[in-house]
This record gives C-alpha cells, sequence and structure tokens, in this order.
C-alpha cells in the first residue's frame, strides 16, 4: 500500500530559500520565490 508523505514547505526552507533534489541520478533545483511561489528547475 502506498502512502501519501505530506512535507510542509515551510520545514523544508528553514535555513535556504533554495535545495537539491537527488533524483534518478539527477539533480533538481527547488526555489522559493520571493511571492512564496516553489520554482523546480533540472
Amino acid at each position: 500500500m502506498l502512502v501519501d508523505e505530506t512535507l510542509q514547505s515551510g520545514e523544508l526552507f528553514i535555513t535556504s530559500k533554495e535545495l537539491t533534489i537527488a533524483h534518478n541520478g539527477d539533480s533538481y533545483k527547488l526555489r522559493l520565490t520571493g511571492n512564496g511561489k516553489l520554482i523546480l528547475t533540472k
């Protein structure tokens, strides 16, 4: 059974406005904008 894990963005961006996600050998950047939006780029 697959369980959906929910993370609050505030928990991720405590010390920085950007983090790196490693997925299948690739790196992605998740950034929090000044307007509170999220941007994911490869």
